[in-house]
C-alpha cells in the first residue's frame, strides 16, 4: 500500500505526510522521464511559464517550504532560493527534484507539532506545507506533461489528502483529481464554472 493510500484511511502522521511527499516526487519523475526528447521551451500547459520554468519552480518551492519551517518566520519568506541547473540533461534535474522532495520531507518528519511558518495562503505547519509540496508536484508534472504532450494521469490518492488539508471548502461528489483540479482553477466542473482566481488555505485548523 503505497503512503497515500495509508492516507486515505488513517490519520496523518508526519511521517505519512513525508512519505507523501516523496511519493509525489516519485510520481513527477515516473510522468516526466518520457520527455528527455522534448522542447523544454515550449510552456507548461495554462501557465505563462515554459516546461523548464515550471520544473525549476518546483524545485524552488519545495527547497523554500522546508526552509520556512526550519526557520519559522512570522511575516516573511526567506533569503534562500533553490533552482536546477538548466543546462544539465533531464535525469539530473528530476534527481534534482527527488532531492528537494526528500528535504521537505526529513523537514516535515523533523518539525515539532507547534511549529508554524509564515505563508501568503495562511501560516502553517507540517503537515501543511508538506501538502503544499503535494500540490506543486501533482499539478505542475500535469501542467508540464500536458505542455510537452506527454501522457499524464492525475493521482487521485495524492489528490485526496491536500484537498482535506488545503482546500475544506472543496466541493464534494467529484473524484479527487477532478476536484483538484477545479480548486486549482485548471477544470471546471458540471455546474461550477472555472476558477478565475484561487488559493488554498495553510490555515491550521482544529
Amino acid at each position: 500500500m503505497t503512503a497515500a493510500a495509508r492516507a486515505a484511511t488513517a490519520p496523518l502522521t508526519a511521517g505519512a505526510w513525508a512519505a507523501l511527499v516523496t511519493d509525489a516526487a516519485d510520481h513527477c519523475s515516473a510522468v516526466l522521464e518520457a520527455g528527455a526528447d522534448q522542447d523544454w521551451s515550449r510552456p507548461a500547459a495554462g501557465l505563462e511559464w515554459s516546461a523548464a520554468a515550471t520544473l525549476d519552480h518546483l524545485a524552488l518551492g519545495l527547497v523554500g517550504y522546508a526552509g520556512l519551517l526550519t526557520a519559522r518566520p512570522a511575516d516573511r519568506y526567506i533569503a534562500l532560493f533553490a533552482s536546477l541547473d538548466p543546462k544539465a540533461p533531464l535525469p539530473a534535474r528530476l534527481e534534482g527534484i527527488r532531492i528537494a522532495a526528500a528535504l521537505l520531507a526529513a523537514t516535515v518528519r523533523g518539525a515539532g507539532a507547534g511549529d508554524r511558518a509564515w505563508h501568503p495562503w495562511g501560516h502553517s505547519n507540517a503537515p501543511g506545507f508538506a501538502a503544499m509540496g503535494v500540490t506543486e508536484l501533482v499539478l505542475h508534472t500535469d501542467d508540464i506533461a500536458r505542455g510537452l504532450g506527454l501522457v499524464s494521469t492525475v493521482p487521485g490518492e495524492l489528490c485526496t489528502p491536500v484537498l482535506a488539508r488545503l482546500f475544506p471548502d472543496a466541493p464534494a461528489g467529484r473524484s479527487p483529481a477532478e476536484t483538484l483540479l477545479w480548486c486549482t482553477g485548471r477544470a471546471a466542473l458540471p455546474g461550477l464554472p472555472r476558477r478565475a482566481q484561487w488559493a488554498w488555505d495553510g490555515t491550521v485548523r482544529g
